[in-house]
């Protein structure tokens, strides 16, 4: 493995043997197996249905933040390998009202993010979606679906935590039962200029920024509201305040920075169409969903959550690269 362009105190093992024969890589897998066992174990209880996406497509979600889509060649034509399962999450409700996928993505992130200690180029997320949700809806479904996971891992996994030098007592406060915090995009861009990061107050928040918000929190919390075109055309645009939309991040606490991305959904046809116009998207890439779209989708709320970025913070781990059997750190040429 190319470890040259990986800036990083921990570094990149030399090849997957070294990586995988690790005591630490085998704990950080153990506890990553815990979870995922307690995330389908909570999803299946509430009445969820485990799907599987696929991982190539005609189109795939285009807001993924600087990143750069994957081309495959379907049999002549181009295929996208998928950066997120969102637009088949929308379209799967059309078989069942509750669903979940955990699943892989790519995406090429740019190359100043293989210093951040948190981009990966491959990766894993635990997908949920709701018909009929609002984004309250899914905030609730998102905050206790990390609690639980993390209550399984504690009560499950103590060796392991040991192993890895994490303490549970550093999610007493996650577990004490209170709500997460629930802050606007506008809040956090204020008191980011109040700590002399200057944050532009019409764009995601940046990665320097989710971290300095992060350090000075003790648990989860969400950021909410982010301004329009901030995000992909599937967010909703809030009717009680045009030019936001009905969206969320997930923070851990510690300077993990972010953990998941949710929203409500655009779901009517002409609304849609709009906001991909208005996001430079052309509609005629997005011929089956749109049918789909015109054909009658149902209204929902939901989200994904980093399968490696949730491990990274429950386990302690100083690089998300740790929390990846077969890690792709973006630039660096790997197995």
């Amino acid at each position: 493995m190319d470890t040259t362009t990986a800036a990083a105190a921990t570094p990149l093992p030399a090849n997957p043997r070294e990586h995988l024969s690790s005591p630490t890589t085998r704990a950080v897998l153990r506890v990553q197996h815990t979870m995922l066992d307690a995330a389908r174990e909570h999803l299946g209880g509430k009445g969820f249905t485990e799907m599987l996406p696929p991982i190539i497509g005609p189109v795939t979600d285009p807001g993924a933040r600087g990143a750069k889509q994957v081309d495959v060649d379907y049999y002549g034509h181009r295929y996208k390998l998928m950066t997120s399962a969102i637009l088949y999450k929308q379209a799967s409700l059309t078989a069942f009202d509750r669903i979940f996928c955990i699943a892989p993505n790519v995406r090429l992130e740019p190359l100043e993010t293989s210093s951040t200690s948190r981009h990966l180029a491959e990766f894993h997320q635990i997908d949920v979606e709701v018909a009929g949700a609002s984004r309250e809806d899914a905030m609730t479904v998102a905050e206790e679906l990390v609690a639980h996971v993390v209550r399984r891992v504690v009560e499950r996994s103590a060796g392991e935590l040991e192993v890895l030098g994490r303490d549970p007592d550093a999610f007493a406060d996650l577990l004490s039962g209170r709500p997460f915090e629930r802050r606007t995009h506008a809040a956090a861009v204020a008191d980011l200029h109040g700590l002399g990061h200057d944050q532009n107050p019409d764009a995601e928040i940046d990665w320097a920024g989710e971290a300095m918000l992060s350090a000075k929190a003790s648990r989860p919390f969400f950021l909410t509201d982010y301004p329009k075109g901030s995000r992909g055309f599937y967010d909703k645009e809030s009717r009680e305040r045009p030019g936001h939309l009905r969206n969320f991040d997930l923070l851990a606490p510690e300077g993990y920075g972010e953990l998941c991305s949710g929203s409500e959904r655009e779901h009517e046809y002409g609304a849609i169409i709009a906001r991909m116009r208005e996001t430079g998207e052309n509609p005629a890439k997005y011929g089956w969903y749109l049918k789909m779209v015109r054909d009658g989708i149902p209204g929902s709320a939901g989200f994904g959550i980093g399968l490696e970025r949730l491990t990274r913070y429950v386990t302690g781990l100083e690089h998300v690269w740790q929390a990846s059997a077969y890690p792709k750190v973006p630039g660096v040429v790997s197995p």
